[in-house]
């Protein structure tokens, strides 16, 4: 009897042991039979991915996460390839959603025909202020800035307001300037109106343009959660699933906050703020702001213009302007000043730096701040033209270069004319990564398409949409596929200090990632723009399915 009574006991010890080792942790989705690019520091691949709680339990092989899990939910993915949720680390998000309701003014070939796209615009959505954006004189056969006779003309009494595709010029029509009070004489630092023949002609530079802006009636908050949704669903349609908005105060923050907390905005934010004293008293007082959906540690400022409008800072003038040497936005003492309380505070400095004495007087208020081997991060936004004295000092001080691929694709055409045999030393992408080993790349949008891939393929073929240069320009500055997903993936979630977070996908990481038709890390060059997201996910949910999927 004591022998049968132990025989069984070894035998329940043995089923129980047997169970135990056969248990499978449980997930709510397996994504399995996939090519799943981790993006981690080895760039391995795997098959499969389980999921719990919107964060990952494991990846490997479809055999390995079979045998370690059971799920309510599988998907056949049949090998189709799957990222990281892309980053944009430099854009304008709500920006970009609000002027989803006006006038959209690029890749109009004139003056002319941008006028009748507004007038057509304005039919069909009548306001009391037209306001529009994009244009851009250097597409047009006549590449000179316009004026604002024939806006006066089709609108006498509308005010107008017309932001260039850089939105560092605009132009305005009389009613506009009138009601800003404007005269010949007006004048303003850190911008320009400009007058021919001691005329105003109603193109405003930079600071100028405030001028205007502060006089059009603001958005009210339902527009601009409107906004918001509409530019989310925009993003996530081209596998966007984290935003970083370079500009933004404190009750567009409050509301951003406010609508992913009300799950009306599943969207993960970065924040830039602006530096005004609002903002510094409700965060920069209060130090680092984080929940899972939203980061607020950084103060956005700008140094200079753009390229485009000539309001660049330049070390030396204009090729095609020699009387300018561009626009320096605000003070050294200004940005001193700034850049002192946002260290003081434990935030994060970002400068929009286009020309290349903008980007000297940057770094060398950096460098009183900062010192060899930090990890501050500090960050200059575009960094489009470098002095090669100035190469080296991002590496010594571990200063992040922020850049848009796409710009130096959509300026090629015409940036030689602006600075001659300097644009060797501009949009050095290879060069700029080699400093640290790392950059973020963005689009800047809605100054660029909002789509990653754009910027994907502008930084490994350096051609345009329409595949020009055939041979690539600049190609010595040419990014590795690898290196262009890092840039939008793993890069953009560290130079926002969320790499722990998200960027790559790994164990414990947010299960944020999309799937495409085709493998954008294989398939020839020509074909990257043309492959289409099929699926987006944020927290192991779907938040786009292409059409067609359905």
């Amino acid at each position: 009897m004591l022998h049968n009574i132990k025989h069984y006991t070894v035998c329940i010890i043995i089923a129980l042991f047997t169970m135990a080792c056969t248990t499978k942790n449980n997930a709510d989705i397996i994504i399995k039979n996939a090519t799943i690019y981790s993006v981690d520091s080895q760039f391995t691949v795997h098959q499969s991915m389980a999921i719990r709680n919107g964060k990952i339990l494991g990846l490997g092989s479809d055999a390995e996460i079979g045998a370690q899990f059971t799920a309510t939910h599988t998907i056949n993915l049949e090998g189709k390839p799957v990222y990281p949720g892309f980053i944009d680390p430099h854009c304008h998000f709500l920006g970009y959603g609000l002027n989803l309701r006006n006038a959209w003014l690029a890749d109009a070939s004139s003056w002319s025909e941008v006028v009748n796209r507004l007038v057509d615009h304005h039919a069909e959505y009548p306001t009391q202020w037209v306001i529009g954006r994009g244009w851009n004189q250097s597409e047009w056969d006549v590449k000179e800035f316009p004026t604002k006779d024939l806006l006066d003309k089709v609108f006498p009494n509308n005010p107008v307001l017309l932001t260039r595709i850089d939105g560092h010029a605009a132009i305005a029509n009389t009613k506009a300037m009138q009601l800003a009070g404007f005269n010949p004489d007006t004048t303003i630092a850190g911008g320009e109106i400009i007058k021919v023949n001691g005329r105003l002609t109603g193109v405003l530079i930079d600071n100028a343009i405030n001028l205007i802006r502060d006089i059009v009636p603001p958005h009210s908050t339902e527009e601009k959660e409107n906004a918001l949704v509409m530019a989310q669903q925009n993003c996530f349609a081209v596998g966007l699933t984290s935003v970083s908005d370079a500009g933004l105060d404190k009750d567009d923050v409050l509301t951003i906050d406010k609508m992913q907390q009300d799950n009306k905005l599943q969207m993960r934010v970065n924040v830039m703020l602006s530096p005004n004293d609002e903002n510094f008293e409700h965060f920069l007082s209060n130090g680092v702001y984080k929940t899972p959906s939203l980061t607020v540690r950084t103060v956005k400022l700008f140094a200079d213009g753009a390229l485009g409008s000539r309001g660049a800072l330049m070390l030396e003038p204009y090729s095609d302007a020699p009387n300018t040497n561009g626009l320096q936005l605000e003070t050294k003492e200004y940005l001193t000043r700034i850049c002192q309380k946002a260290y003081e505070s434990g935030y994060q400095v970002a400068t929009h730096c286009i020309g290349d004495a903008a980007l000297r007087l940057m770094l060398d208020i950096y460098e009183q701040f900062l010192t060899p081997g930090n990890d501050l991060r500090w960050r200059i936004e575009h960094a489009q033209t470098v002095h090669p004295n100035d190469l080296g000092r991002f590496g010594k001080l571990a200063i992040v270069p922020s850049v848009q691929t796409t710009h130096a694709t959509s300026d090629m055409l015409w940036a030689v004319d602006r600075i001659g045999d300097r644009i060797k030393t501009a949009y050095i992408y290879k060069d700029l990564l080699m400093q640290n080993g790392w950059l973020p790349n963005g689009s800047d949008f809605p100054i660029e398409h909002i789509n990653p891939l754009y910027g994907f393929y502008a930084g490994v073929a350096r051609k345009n949409l329409e595949g020009y240069p055939p041979n690539g320009f600049q190609m010595e500055n040419a990014l590795t596929r690898e290196q262009a997903l890092r840039a939008m993936t793993i890069w953009a979630a560290k130079a926002a200090f969320e790499e722990e977070q998200k960027g790559s996908l790994e164990v414990g990481k947010v299960a944020d990632f999309v799937v495409l038709n085709q493998d954008i890390m294989n398939v020839p060059e020509d074909r990257i723009l043309n492959i289409k997201i099929e699926q987006t996910f944020v927290d192991g949910k779907i938040v786009y399915l292409l059409p067609n999927q359905q």
